[in-house]
């Protein structure tokens, strides 16, 4: 959820309010099939993709998103940028711009990482289980987690609301000038959890708010733990596969299911391509996740609107007990413990903002957000990628604030 810092201005700005509500989860190791085949094949190889642009002619609405799509690409200098609108899971527009790499086509069906997505599919899992009965969100986890500290204080919805206190690997500048030498590491979960085990606690569990990948890093082994089912093969289970998420999956290593959208990114000081550097840091094994813009466009509309959920699970959500934490302490400073208001405050895996229930993750070159306004029953997706000359931040967030200023005046997917 929060954009990887990798360079000072980002470090800076994962300190700043903007860690709320980006998305992180980084990528990657070389790639050696060839560009066309690639272009020819669906997820793992297995024919051609169903996600395509929309034929035929286009209503007044669909030119709008489309017209607002082709600016926001040239005024952000994005190398390519996928996009599909629905409302009540009707499609108003799918369509890609740009290229995925040079002389290539960008494409709809094109697959890419999505990230912090994968919180809001493990969140809603989570839900299910509670549902079902086999687990109470107010769990102390030391029976599924010994070796965390506190964890006898710690519940499963402290993990899921990212209200433990546990320091976020990502912004540990140990961690971060490992990650920035070696892109293509391969890391372990003890090897993740083992930077924030080396600092005090933020604050007593559950008393504030801080964002933290470990939080997922350690949900992930409780909920293995208490099925006995391998995380991806669960979240197939009980989210991706009642929603026919059929191009989302998990991937242990950095391969991405072609068609691939390549990306790019200066994060290291130099533009280069960044599609392959391993994923594996960015959260448990299993979880690590890649989807295209249909699927995501679908992601976006049935965790937004609680499809899978009962209502009171929905609310749970929406807010399991974060609105009014956060806030500056001796012990935390207001960059960290960000103060969570009705207006926009993280949930279980999802962001709120304005209404809008989303996830945005951003890092090494791709960028996307899921944005859903369940007043409008609007969806909303977009995937973007970099040149050398893109703003920094997550310009997927900018193309999609445009679109909903466009369609839903009133209800500002504003994301500051």
């Amino acid at each position: 959820m929060t954009h990887t810092p990798l360079s000072p201005r980002t470090r800076t700005r994962a300190r700043s309010r903007r860690a709320l509500l980006c998305a992180a989860l980084l990528a990657l190791t070389v790639q050696t099939t060839a560009v066309a085949p690639a272009l020819a094949e669906g997820p793992g190889g297995r024919g051609r993709s169903d996600c395509v642009r929309t034929e035929g002619h286009l209503d007044g609405k669909a030119r709008k998103v489309l017209d607002i799509t082709r600016k926001a690409k040239n005024d952000l200098r994005l190398n390519a940028v996928q996009v599909r609108v629905t409302v009540d899971g009707r499609e108003v527009l799918t369509d890609a711009l740009g290229e995925s790499m040079t002389g290539v086509p960008a494409e709809p069906g094109m697959h890419f990482r999505a990230g912090s997505v994968a919180f809001a599919h493990i969140s809603t899992t989570l839900l299910k289980l509670v549902e079902e009965r086999r687990v109470r969100l107010d769990d102390t986890v030391e029976r599924w987690l010994p070796d965390l500290p506190k964890a006898n204080r710690i519940t499963l919805r402290m993990l899921a609301s990212n209200t433990t206190g546990l320091h976020d690997y990502v912004t540990d500048p140990e961690f971060l000038k490992e990650l920035v030498a070696h892109p293509f590491r391969a890391w372990t979960p003890e090897q993740l959890v083992a930077y924030p085990l080396r600092h005090s606690f933020w604050y007593e569990p559950g008393t504030s708010w801080s964002y933290s990948h470990a939080n997922y890093v350690y949900l992930v082994e409780a909920l293995e733990k208490i099925t006995g089912v391998r995380i991806d093969r669960l979240v197939r289970e009980k989210v991706t596969g009642p929603l026919e998420l059929r191009n989302t999956q998990n991937n242990f290593t950095p391969d991405i299911p072609r068609p691939v959208l390549h990306a790019f990114t200066s994060d290291r000081g130099l533009y280069e391509e960044s599609t392959f550097w391993n994923p594996s840091w960015t959260t448990a094994p299993g979880a690590v996740i890649t989807t295209d813009i249909c699927d995501l466009a679908r992601s976006a509309h049935a965790i937004g609107s609680g499809e899978l959920l009962s209502p009171r699970s929905y609310r749970t959500l929406l807010d399991p007990g974060t609105v009014g934490l956060g806030g500056g302490t001796a012990t935390c400073p207001a960059t960290i413990c960000l103060k969570q208001t009705e207006a926009a405050h993280f949930g279980l895996g999802v962001i709120v903002v304005n209404g809008w229930i989303l996830q945005n993750p951003s890092f090494s070159g791709y960028a996307a957000i899921q944005a859903y306004l369940p007043s409008k029953r609007l969806a909303i997706a977009v995937s973007a990628t970099k040149t050398a000359t893109t703003p920094d931040g997550n310009q997927a967030e900018v193309v999609a604030e445009r679109i909903a200023a466009a369609l839903a005046p009133g209800d500002p997917l504003a994301i500051d």
